[in-house]
């Protein structure tokens, strides 16, 4: 089954989740989206003024890690959580901006991938952020806070979202400076990122620059992604899975 698509329109690349299923993230689904990112980055032209547009169909941009496939099983637990941080560090080093048009519910790890890339379009009338692993008994991993350190900047919003799992609304996003704009409609919200990245488009950046820039601006994420927590996560998700 086709996990993503790859769509090239002129500038812009645009990477869907297809399907009307919770996105779920595992290997299978990371490996689609890593060799969706090596197409990219093997195109010639895609190194100056290019920008990707990461979206999905259904009512989920996705709804986290994959409890369910990965069981109790501490290989699946340590695959899933290695392959995860690779992707990120592949976006966090990617030769492009990044826009994520968010058009459902963005969870836990669903929407710390989110969070990795540089803006963030929401869709007003269905979906939340939601980081849940307080509500359902996980510990947060160390690149997790990283990521939302540097990703949500309001203390107070930051304290909600991780020790309370709230549930942020898009303009409860947007208020808080998390989104970078928000649409009524999921059609909307997709026209509104093409529009982005078309004004992105326009500043003609070098890639291999943005992309090395980016990883300075995001040198704690990259520096937290090499310290193995894979014990911690095969002792939670086993008790998240249990609950489930």
């Amino acid at each position: 089954m086709e996990m993503c698509n790859l769509e090239k329109r002129g500038k812009l690349f645009i990477l869907t989740f297809t399907g009307e299923d919770e996105h779920r993230i595992n290997p299978a689904r990371i490996d689609a989206i890593r060799s969706a990112l090596n197409q990219i980055r093997s195109d010639s032209t895609s190194l100056c003024g290019s920008v990707l547009i990461t979206t999905a169909h259904g009512k989920f941009f996705s709804n986290g890690y994959d409890l369910a496939w990965a069981g109790s099983s501490p290989d699946k637990i340590r695959l899933m959580s290695s392959k995860l941080r690779e992707l990120v560090a592949d976006l966090i080093s990617f030769p492009m901006p990044t826009v994520a048009a968010i058009t459902g519910h963005a969870c836990a790890a669903g929407l710390i991938f989110a969070f990795c890339h540089d803006y963030i379009v929401m869709r007003k009338d269905r979906g939340f952020l939601y980081m849940s692993e307080t509500d359902i008994g996980l510990k947060f991993p160390a690149w997790f806070i990283a990521v939302i350190s540097c990703k949500i900047g309001d203390a107070k919003v930051r304290r909600d979202v991780v020790l309370k799992a709230k549930k942020l609304t898009a303009e409860q996003a947007l208020e808080s400076g998390i989104i970078d704009a928000a649409f009524d409609t999921a059609a909307e919200t997709a026209e509104g990122a093409v529009e982005l990245g078309e004004q992105l488009v326009k500043n003609g950046w070098n890639g291999q620059v943005y992309g090395e820039n980016r990883k300075q601006l995001y040198r704690e994420i990259l520096d937290k992604l090499g310290v193995d927590e894979t014990t911690d996560d095969v002792n939670n998700v086993a008790i998240a899975t249990s609950k489930m």
